[in-house]
């Protein structure tokens, strides 16, 4: 798919519900959300532990399936595709940045970037091209031979936001991407997120409890209960003093689990040249 023009709707999510089923009874993660997301726009989702965000973020992404409701990326309603025709649509449309790097650790910088690339079947010259591009793009040209295991915190991250859009994606779908960094690196991750969606014309969608990253929003919704509301004035539900390290790992269902199984699909028919 071609990038869309600045301003255009690229996901769009219409009454989206997800439920889960807890011996407990029925737990409805997301109820009824509709949503619009454009290009060059940085959204950032605020919210409690346990709100609903993680839940969104991985519908959104195609990684999760609603139980009802639509979501469309472009045109493209993602009900409708099978297993195999999800995760193409993933690779070439959507980057994911996590909040624990996610990072190979045997493999070097430049090699982590390369992934996706290899997965969509690039010839060579065409993947080396676009992982110099993209580690130039987070400044770390310089580190492309060294592994995780070598690098910083905040260069890890890099790493992990140069890895998500050598694809150049459509949108981008970052899951607390400053939680395990300290404020000074934070605050550069955050710069560096800003101006590649601003720039490279993203839909980005952010989770955050840093209250610096609302900050450089361009819009903020608040999600309570697995529903959206309007934002309130200063710190959100999730700035308070003992919201800092948490994450919507407790959500229902195991997203994590299910975005990890997603993830090794797109994984699947890696080639080796």
């Amino acid at each position: 798919m071609e990038h869309a023009t600045m301003g255009e709707a690229v996901l769009r999510a219409r009454n989206v519900v997800r439920t889960f089923s807890t011996p407990g009874g029925e737990v409805h993660a997301v109820a009824g959300i509709d949503l619009s997301v454009q290009s060059g726009e940085l959204l950032v989702v605020r919210g409690a532990s346990g709100a609903g965000k993680t839940t969104l973020l991985n519908l959104l992404g195609g990684l999760d399936r609603p139980t009802s409701g639509e979501i469309m990326i472009g045109e493209q309603a993602l009900g409708g595709l099978d297993e195999d025709a999800l995760a193409a649509l993933r690779r070439d449309n959507v980057g994911f940045i996590f909040q624990a790097f996610g990072l190979v650790p045997v493999l070097s910088a430049a090699e982590n970037v390369e992934l996706p690339l290899r997965i969509a079947r690039l010839a060579p010259a065409e993947r080396d091209a676009r992982v110099a591009e993209a580690l130039e793009l987070v400044g770390l040209g310089a580190h492309r031979e060294q592994r995780p295991g070598e690098l910083s915190g905040g260069q890890q991250q890099r790493v992990g936001i140069a890895r998500a859009i050598v694809s150049r994606p459509r949108i981008l779908i970052a899951d607390e991407p400053t939680g395990q960094l300290d404020s000074r690196t934070a605050a550069q991750i955050m710069d560096l997120l800003v101006a590649l969606t601003h720039t490279r014309g993203l839909a980005a969608i952010v989770s955050t409890h840093d209250p610096l990253l609302v900050a450089r929003a361009d819009r903020v919704i608040d999600i309570h209960d697995g529903r959206l509301r309007p934002p309130a004035d200063g710190p959100g539900p999730a700035d308070g003093p003992d919201s800092a390290d948490r994450t919507d790992a407790a959500e229902p269902g195991e997203p994590e689990t299910r975005r990890s199984r997603r993830l090794a699909r797109d994984m699947e028919g890696e080639p080796r040249s």
